[in-house]
């Protein structure tokens, strides 16, 4: 028997990330896209959500909850719902912690996660997209070569986020025949890391480029220590987060263009009653519930540790699409006003669009 429904504990979470989002989220995310930065402030007030620690063990400081990836796209598609670009700063470091919390060694752990279980804010991110044409993701350029005790970095890396903060950053690379994963530290020599990206939407997420000229790192950074890791698991929980971010960006439209068409009144009467609009704002509707639908079931089956890489591409693939097409439409559901800035929807439209290029951002 499959189920819809979220147990208690998702429905606070929910509940609690859905008001954090409405007062905490949505009253700055424009100041935020204008500026090109997030203040500290929100980043403080967000790690005391303790999206991190709740889904580490005690015997690093976190609250010993088991790891949910099921729970955590609930936690993202509201946040998101608020605003795409500070969901993603949001949780960003709890990406590197949940690799390293799932795959790490117990040296790695002990040494990493207790960090993310303070009171403070702790930066670290994932450096997955390379700055190549058609980036593919089984085809990594960045290469991992062992010499002597340690390994050999080199290559470039695109668009990871919150890179001027972090302390440390998990960075994928091929080694020989294989995919890995290895812990770098910022200030590590022969790593270089760009001034921020200008890119076309997530402006408050500052992203940058990482050139890696031969940067050595123990081979004790090496996720899963002798063993390496699943890189292929990252990249399904990357997807998986992308999805869940979509779907709380696309609803974000359907709900701010829904009022907005009852108060229109164009002909003597609310757009909202013409068909064109009524049947514009259903599919819409339609297309959340199906997004929302496949993103809990490539999550659930990370969950259970089945092998989802089928469904969390399927999922990124179709929700990246829908939610590009919902945005557009947001916009054209309001007119000549949808491409004014008093409006949020031109936001959500470059944020949409920006999204729906990257592969294996954010947590799950």
């Amino acid at each position: 028997m499959i189920s819809f429904t979220p147990t208690d504990e998702q429905e606070s979470a929910r509940e609690a990330m859905r008001v954090f989002a409405e007062q905490a989220i949505r009253p700055v995310a424009r100041d935020c896209d204008e500026n090109a930065a997030i203040p500290d402030s929100f980043l403080e007030q967000s790690w005391e959500l303790g999206l991190a620690a709740t889904q580490l063990p005690e015997s690093v400081g976190g609250y010993g909850s088991m790891r949910s990836p099921l729970t955590n796209a609930i936690v993202l598609e509201e946040l998101a719902c608020g605003d795409a670009a500070l969901a993603l700063a949001a949780t960003g470091a709890a990406g590197f912690a949940y690799a390293i919390a799932d795959q790490g060694t117990d040296a790695q752990k002990s040494t990493y996660l207790p960090a993310f279980c303070g009171e403070h804010y702790t930066a670290a991110t994932v450096a997955l997209n390379e700055p190549t044409p058609g980036f593919d993701v089984s085809r990594l350029r960045t290469t991992a070569a062992l010499d002597g005790a340690d390994y050999v970095l080199t290559g470039s890396k695109c668009f990871v986020p919150m890179a001027e903060r972090t302390g440390f950053i998990l960075v994928v690379a091929r080694n020989g025949s294989r995919d890995d994963a290895f812990i770098v530290a910022r200030d590590a020599p022969g790593l270089t890391i760009s001034e921020p990206e200008k890119n076309l939407g997530l402006k408050s997420l500052a992203t940058a480029r990482l050139e890696l000229a031969g940067v050595r790192v123990p081979a004790a950074s090496r996720l899963g220590g002798e063993a390496g890791a699943d890189v292929g698991r990252i990249v399904n929980q990357g997807r998986v987060a992308l999805a869940a971010v979509l779907t709380g960006l696309s609803r974000a439209v359907l709900e701010y263009c829904v009022p907005y068409a009852k108060d229109r009144v164009a002909f003597d009467e609310p757009i909202a009653k013409k068909q064109s609009i009524a049947f514009r704002l259903a599919e819409m509707h339609m297309e959340i519930d199906c997004a929302r639908w496949m993103t809990w079931k490539a999550a659930s089956q990370l969950e259970q540790g089945i092998d989802a890489t089928k469904s969390a591409h399927l999922a990124r693939l179709f929700v990246t699409t829908k939610a590009m097409w919902i945005a557009d439409h947001g916009v054209q559901v309001l007119g000549g006003h949808g491409f004014i800035r008093d409006n949020p929807v031109e936001m959500w439209y470059r944020n949409a669009r920006t999204l729906g290029v990257l592969e294996g951002i954010g947590s799950v």
